[in-house]
């Protein structure tokens, strides 16, 4: 089958619209089949161990929390690094983060470490033995520069020996333009949701994507084609 084209933002956000609206797709539904689908990939590339999932608060961190909740499942370490505090989740994020608290998952209140000036202190002692750090910071939806403490963050992440999976976007990446952020993550692959964006193909985007790997989130068929 061959892979549906390169979309830009405004058009995944549509496709995103329309599976909702009209094909009365639940977004939950389609933040588990993400996340799901993400831990496939990294059963696929070998994971192993404690994996470090850096979580934000929009949909893009909600792809997080599920993303931890199948590694659990599965019998991986998942530790969840919550940057913002978890009063300002809101929507499928939110729902997907209850799930994990009354679970009694292992997430550390970055927010709650104690400043800035602590923060490198804090996630290496949360991340210390991880192989694969997960990138749920900032979704396809972000542009310009990340702001702090999230350029902090991502500038750890790049410091790390660990290998670096990027949800939909490596944060700091414009996806419609390849262009990247003077912070930005170096993901050594990109799981990207229903089809590629246009900016993963421009030659500026390449040290930062690594491998880009399509996941399928349960989107209709020619959906994509309909909105491209």
């Amino acid at each position: 089958m061959n892979s549906p084209r390169a979309l830009n933002r405004q058009q995944s956000r549509e496709v995103d619209r329309i599976a909702i609206e009209e094909y009365g797709m639940s977004g939950l539904v389609l933040m588990e089949n993400a996340g799901r689908g993400c831990v496939d990939l990294l059963e696929r590339r070998g994971v192993r161990g404690p994996v470090a999932i850096v979580c934000g608060k929009g949909n893009n961190g909600g792809d997080g929390f599920v993303i931890a909740r199948h590694l659990w499942i599965r019998g991986y370490e998942p530790r969840v690094l919550l940057v913002p505090p978890a009063e300002e989740l809101t929507g499928d994020a939110a729902a997907n983060f209850a799930i994990l608290r009354k679970a009694h998952a292992q997430i550390v209140y970055l927010s709650e470490e104690g400043g800035p000036a602590s923060l490198p202190e804090a996630l290496d002692f949360a991340a210390d033995g991880c192989n694969w750090l997960v990138d749920c910071l900032l979704g396809t939806g972000a542009t310009g520069a990340p702001r702090p403490p999230y350029d902090a963050i991502i500038e750890w992440m790049n410091a790390e020996n660990a290998k670096r999976l990027a949800i939909d976007v490596p944060s700091g990446l414009d996806c419609d333009t390849g262009q990247a952020s003077p912070t930005t993550v170096r993901a050594d692959v990109t799981a990207t949701f229903v089809t590629t964006k246009i900016g993963y193909k421009q030659p500026a985007a390449r040290d930062f994507v690594g491998e880009v790997e399509v996941v399928d989130i349960g989107i209709p068929p020619g959906l994509v084609d309909r909105i491209a």
